[in-house]
């Protein structure tokens, strides 16, 4: 077995694992600790990688089915496996998806079977003229946030359900100006009608409950006038991301961060532009529907 150290952030989630090289590997019984860590922390960094596309991949599988990407155009042509998440523009063309996370989310839960977890590979980070790495990721434990609810609208929530839509998601972000995307079009409507999950999920390797509601995709809440629902839906999303529930990760080059799709949500900080550069390779687990 590997020997490495866990360094908790000493937020309601987030550790760092080190002394583990992901680019070769791992034996079984290391696998197993850090599975078992991910389902605690929610959040894992490992510092310090190399990788080729190959080993992402590779790294990614550990945890489960590799997933290609519903959004294709910035998916890496000979490994779709891999999506490109950048700022960066080339030839008067963007090389990968700039607008990834700029709002409080949980990764495509618009779909029946969201992503188990998500790995993000920090190739390039932007950095300002003082030498201040720009671009943190904000994460938010929506189990933390599910405890901290009084009993009584635990009770309440039990066995209800609300409906994700990929298309309000994206008016919600050009409501608030803050997509680049274009309009959805008929085609991604029909690949994507919304879905049914419940509010209140549970997790399937720690059987805790998350909170399972975005602010802007949710529409409606079984058993629920559609007033009360709206009302009780964007309670939820603002509860789940409140400060004493968050982790701030400040990115480093070779830094390969996997989140839990089910415990998390996360916000990328836009606070940089042009001519300071974010390159990101981003993988995903394929996951169940949620329960």
């Amino acid at each position: 077995m590997t020997e490495i150290d866990i360094k908790p952030s000493g937020a309601p989630l987030g550790a760092d694992v080190i002394g583990l090289d992901v680019s070769a590997a791992i034996d079984e019984k290391t696998m197993a600790m850090i599975r078992a860590t991910f389902a605690l922390y929610g959040v894992l960094c490992f510092r310090n990688q190399s990788l080729t596309e190959r080993e992402l991949i590779d790294f990614t599988r550990q945890f489960g089915e590799v997933e290609s990407y519903v959004l294709s155009d910035y998916a890496l042509k000979d490994y779709p496996e891999i999506l490109v998440v950048s700022n960066i523009v080339e030839n008067g063309e963007p090389v990968g998806l700039r607008d990834a996370g700029t709002t409080w989310h949980t990764d495509m839960s618009y779909i029946p079977a969201p992503p188990a977890a998500t790995i993000l590979y920090a190739k390039e980070v932007p950095v300002n003229e003082k030498g201040e790495i720009l671009g943190d990721t904000l994460f938010a434990s929506t189990a933390a946030a599910y405890d901290a609810l009084p009993d009584e609208l635990k009770g309440q929530l039990d066995g209800r359900r609300t409906t994700h839509s990929y298309e309000a998601k994206h008016a919600r972000r050009a409501q608030e100006g803050k997509s680049n995307r274009k309009p959805v079009s008929q085609a991604q409507r029909d690949a994507l009608p919304p879905v049914d999950h419940p509010v209140i999920r549970t997790h399937a390797e720690s059987d805790r409950h998350c909170i399972y509601v975005v602010a802007g995709e949710c529409k409606g809440i079984t058993g629920m006038s559609d007033g009360e629902a709206t009302d009780l839906l964007e309670m939820l999303a603002t509860h789940c991301v409140k400060e004493e529930f968050q982790y701030r990760h400040k990115w480093r080059p070779g830094d390969v961060l996997i989140w839990d799709n089910c415990l998390v949500q996360h916000l990328a900080l836009h606070d940089y532009a042009l001519p300071q550069r974010r390159l990101m390779l981003r993988t995903t687990v394929k996951g169940s529907p949620p329960i």
